[in-house]
């Protein structure tokens, strides 16, 4: 976890825009909340498309982890097991870092 920074809500709020789809991470919501603790952002968005995201800061570049059009926190917490990732950057060396750091 040292690689990483899960951004609080007051930051996450400015780092987290203008980001897009980068990808997708293989985890389920409890490998995530073990690795990078609790959602940047714990509430369902707006629109309800997004449950919970989580806003990192990896190697000075800022990515976004969340669910989409799940629609349910339920089946987000019980049923996902892919998450995308949205950054401004290519986000290939934050997703394997992520995916190498749960599958230890």
């Amino acid at each position: 976890m040292e690689n990483f920074k899960v951004l609080s809500f007051q930051e996450g709020d400015n780092a987290s825009h203008g980001t897009s789809l980068q990808g997708y991470i293989n985890a389920t919501y409890n490998q995530l909340i073990e690795l990078l603790g609790k959602p940047t952002y714990d509430k369902p968005s707006g629109d309800n498309k997004i449950q919970v995201e989580w806003v990192v800061e990896y190697k000075g570049d800022f990515f976004t982890i969340y669910d989409w059009k799940t629609y349910s926190r339920q089946s987000t917490e019980n049923g996902l097991s892919t998450f995308n990732v949205g950054g401004t950057t290519n986000a290939f060396d934050f997703i394997q870092e992520v995916e190498s750091q749960i599958n230890k």
